[in-house]
């Protein structure tokens, strides 16, 4: 096991001294790890990530917490206004839309899959995951404002998403009879009380931060570190007061980056932890998670993943973009670029801990299956569709010039320092 440890922290180093050569094969992180997890896993067997339980939910758990802080604490509400109208549609009708088309197909297709396990499916699966797609993310033929319209929502969904997941988590243990008669009414007063805790935290942490920072208190070099903390703080005082954690972390990076009014300064340090985290999950993904998948994977699963990355991402976009102004080019190259990946990964792992091995067997390969064929299918289209599209989109008018595409960061240090040479140049945040 040490040395599967080692193997791991050089695969890491090693990562880091080519990424910028990678960039030429357009591999990102995400697309890598998985494939050095599967292959040095299950494939030869030198990798041996024989983790317990609770370790691989500790990571889940950490990872997620992170990554919901962070992408809500970069949220600028004043850089989002001029082209609110567009994030509403995505994220409060697309969205749902999202869940919904894919709970009924899970319900349809999948044997022995009830309603509470088919909202789970389509909750797990609506999150998308800029990182899968981060050569097109920084790619500057691709209209400023499209690529922006992406990244926000790719960084608020996962968010939005977690506590239907959390709630039909909730709802197939009840109905297993496996935990309270109640759970799925507890579960939503869980969420309530952590929306509610996870704002006053925020707003009091990212108040005391800037007014300790003006005062000379504080120190930016070590400002990181603290917020760092605090993320985790939001997710185990939730759980000590009976709230949710999960949610606690992203209402209190939404908070804290209002409060705190400059949260791209603080939020360097945390992004990259959690970069390193999504990193590790991803190669858990690949060394255990995809082969226990696939001793499990029917027909059904399949054929639901495939739709899961067309039609019911697709077909919500373009309903919720109808009447938007934009045209039909720019709709299917939004639909399609909503690659699944991080969260989705995280929530399997979740379902995995949480509920029985009978209730995950027809859940957990749908949701490996459909990021597995979005790491290969978005990452392989990513250069050549973004090509095409910005050589057609540069002959009409896309809009007014956005601010830099990159105001939530791509996260799992997917492009490399291509993503940090462009962000450098356009003065906005960085891109791990």
């Amino acid at each position: 096991m040490d040395s599967s440890y080692s193997l791991v922290l050089l695969l890491l180093f090693l990562w880091c001294l080519c990424a910028r050569r990678m960039e030429r094969f357009e591999l990102t992180a995400p697309a890598a790890f998985v494939l050095l997890g599967l292959l040095l896993g299950e494939g030869t067997g030198v990798l041996d990530l024989a983790l317990p339980h609770e370790t691989v939910k500790v990571l889940a758990e950490i990872t997620l917490v992170w990554v919901l802080f962070t992408d809500a604490a970069r949220l600028s509400f004043r850089a989002l206004r001029p082209e609110l109208g567009l994030y509403v549609r995505l994220l409060g009708i697309g969205l749902p839309l999202c869940v919904g088309l894919g709970a009924l197909l899970a319900a349809v297709l999948l044997p022995g899959v009830s309603g509470w396990a088919a909202l789970y499916v389509g909750a797990a699966l609506a999150p998308t995951d800029a990182a899968l797609g981060a050569t097109m993310m920084v790619n500057p033929v691709v209209p400023a404002r499209i690529r922006r319209l992406i990244n926000v929502e790719s960084g608020l969904n996962d968010g939005i998403a977690t506590p239907l997941v959390v709630l039909a988590l909730a709802g197939v243990t009840a109905a297993e009879h496996t935990g309270p008669p109640d759970a799925a009414g507890h579960a939503v007063g869980q969420l309530a009380l952590g929306a509610a805790y996870g704002a006053v935290l925020g707003l009091a942490a990212g108040w005391l931060l800037r007014t300790a920072l003006r005062g000379s208190w504080a120190t930016e070099d070590f400002a990181g570190a603290g917020v760092l903390a605090l993320a985790l703080l939001g997710y185990t005082s939730a759980l000590a007061l009976g709230g949710n954690g999960f949610v606690a972390a992203f209402v209190a990076g939404l908070a804290f980056g209002s409060a705190h009014g400059a949260p791209q300064r603080v939020l360097l340090y945390v992004e990259q932890s959690a970069s390193l985290m999504s990193v590790l999950v991803w190669l858990v993904f690949g060394a255990l998670l995809l082969p226990e998948a696939f001793d499990h994977l029917t027909w059904q699963a399949g054929l639901y993943a495939v739709l899961s990355l067309t039609a019911i991402r697709m077909v919500p976009v373009a309903l919720c973009l109808l009447g938007s102004g934009l045209d039909a080019r720019t709709v299917l190259f939004v639909g399609w670029f909503g690659p699944r990946g991080l969260a989705s990964i995280i929530f399997g792992l979740l379902a995995v801990e949480e509920l029985t091995p009978a209730d995950t067997r027809p859940l957990v390969p749908v949701v490996a299956l459909t990021v597995l064929l979005s790491v290969l299918a978005h990452g392989l289209t990513s250069v050549p569709l973004a090509n095409r599209y910005g050589e057609s989109a540069a002959a009409r008018d896309t809009g007014p010039a956005a601010a830099a595409a990159d105001e939530l960061p791509v996260r799992g240090m997917a492009a490399g320092s291509l993503g940090h040479r462009r962000g450098r140049r356009r003065g906005g945040a960085t891109p791990l």
